[in-house]
């Protein structure tokens, strides 16, 4: 196994420290969560360059290194709903776009192809980080102001809705990125 495809299975088996650090609950968790997100996320950055770079590209990277995205980020806005920070929703409607993907991913394997990610997914995907990134950074902030003085509580609810309006932006994106996909591979689920 090459470097940016040990890179992307890191990426997965990262996923249940980082959830347990984000569900678990203690001194600075919301820290521990970010480390952990950050570092998996920028496995994500790597690899591909990697593989690019050094003509390290194979089959297992195209169809493993979007997985590993959708693992993540899916692990993540569901332990988001479970705390309160994120409108189930909006993970539903992830949730079906994923689907959608990886099941035209799927027929298109049975025919022997293997379909890349776009530039539409790369900016889902980018998006998708970002939005957890900063909800995890909020989280963080509100974690170290109970440590010390009280922090306002409309801080908490500016917080929220700000959390809330990127995850919705991501998912903006991830509807975006999904339509583009099915138009571009409509030939895989054509029934010809």
């Amino acid at each position: 196994m090459n470097l940016p495809n040990k890179l992307t299975v890191l990426r997965i088996l990262l996923v249940p420290f980082f959830v347990a650090a984000l569900l678990i609950d203690f001194p600075l968790n919301n820290l521990a969560a970010l480390a952990l997100f950050g570092a998996a996320s920028l496995t994500d950055l790597f690899d591909g360059k990697i593989a690019r770079r050094r003509g390290l590209v194979t089959d297992f990277g195209k169809f493993a290194d979007p997985l590993a995205d959708k693992i993540l980020v899916i692990s993540a806005l569901l332990c988001f709903v479970q705390l309160g920070l994120c409108d189930c929703v909006a993970v539903i409607i992830v949730l079906f776009r994923e689907f959608t993907v990886t099941s035209i991913r799927l027929i298109a394997a049975s025919k022997g192809k293997v379909i890349a990610a776009n530039i539409w997914g790369k900016v889902k995907t980018v998006t998708q980080m970002t939005a957890i990134i900063c909800v995890l950074v909020m989280q963080l902030v509100l974690d170290i102001g109970a440590l010390g003085a009280p922090l306002p509580c409309a801080l908490h609810t500016v917080f929220f809705w700000i959390g809330e309006g990127l995850i919705w932006i991501s998912t903006f994106f991830a509807i975006l990125s999904g339509v583009i996909y099915v138009k571009q591979n409509s030939r895989f689920i054509a029934d010809k």
